[in-house]
Parts: structure tokens; sequence; C-alpha cells
């Protein structure tokens, strides 16, 4: 019996930049989760100074959110792991939860997700939209601009057909701000 694949969900940059292997990409749902931008970044889009934002997925009642569920190899898993813990708990602002996912296709599955603990000093949950896209429009860090973080994230979606409102208003805001 082979073993089965590591499933990893990817709400935010990792859909256009995985940075590891994966044998399959799939639409995917997670319940009681949304995206958003409530966690201040001082490393990869901000610094201590001037912190940018990121999104992460933030615990809601009835909420859901849509993404790409990745499936990696097994003989690759140990290794994914690994480099996703060095890319997503640098500040330890992030949990790594395996949770369920419903596949497009109907498959449910668990996935390795990373969700924003609302107990870390980086956690900003309900900044208004206004505010957020300020923050972005300003802010850079080591993997450059916050603005290039939500302008990938917000058109790699559209390309997906994955509708988010709030991304497509803070793309459209950001755009217009001066230091873009």
């Amino acid at each position: 019996m082979t073993n089965p694949p590591l499933w990893v969900f990817g709400y935010g940059s990792l859909i256009w930049d995985p940075g590891f292997p994966y044998t399959e990409r799939v639409i995917a749902t997670l319940a009681r989760y949304h995206r958003s931008f409530c966690m201040r970044s001082i490393h990869h889009r901000g610094s201590v100074a001037e912190p940018g934002l990121v999104l992460a997925l933030d615990h809601a009642p009835g909420a859901s959110c849509v993404g790409l569920a990745f499936a990696v190899a097994p003989d690759v898993a140990d290794q994914t792991l690994e480099y996703l813990r060095e890319r997503e708990l640098i500040s330890s602002a992030y949990l790594e939860q395996c949770l369920p996912l419903s596949l497009a296709d109907g498959r449910e599955v668990n996935a390795v997700t990373y969700v924003v603990d609302r107990d870390h000093v980086q956690y900003c949950g309900g900044l208004p939209l206004e505010e957020q896209a300020g923050i972005i429009a300003q802010a850079t860090g080591g993997r450059g601009r916050n603005s290039e973080y939500l302008f990938n994230t917000t058109q790699h979606l559209e390309e997906l057909g994955i509708d988010d409102p709030d991304l497509r208003w803070l793309s459209e805001r950001v755009r217009g701000m001066a230091r873009v």
C-alpha cells in the first residue's frame, strides 16, 4: 500500500508562489475561516519600524475560504514541511494545523494549513479596509513591496475564478494611492 500524499492549503502567496513540488493542485474550500489581512508583517512584507500586512486565515463561524489544495508526494513531504515551517512560522504568528478541506472535485482531505494566532502580538483583525490599504501601499519587507503581495494574490485568485471582494477593493484602492 502506498502512502497518501501530504495536502497543503494555500490561500495567499502559496497560490502563486508555493515554493515546493506538488503532484496535484485543486481548488478547495476551508470552512469556518476567512482570508483576511489580519497579521502585521515585520519580515516578508514590512519591517519592525514599518509593519506591513499579510493574509492569514482568521476563525469566524459560518465563514469559508476558497483557495488551492496542493498534493505533495510522500517522498518529499518531510522536506516540504520543513520548507513551509521555515517560511510560515518565521515569527510564530501562524499556527500549523491539519484541517479538513472540501475539494472542488468532491473529495474531502485533511491539509496542513497555517491559521493566525489571535493571541500573537502581530494579530490585527478587524482593521477597516481603508486603514489596510494605507498600510499596504507603504510597506516593504524582505520579500518585496506589500502592494505586490496584494496585487499578485488578487490577480491569481481572479485567474482561478475565485472572487474575493475585499481583496479586489483593496487592490483598486492601493493602485490609486501615491506610493504604489
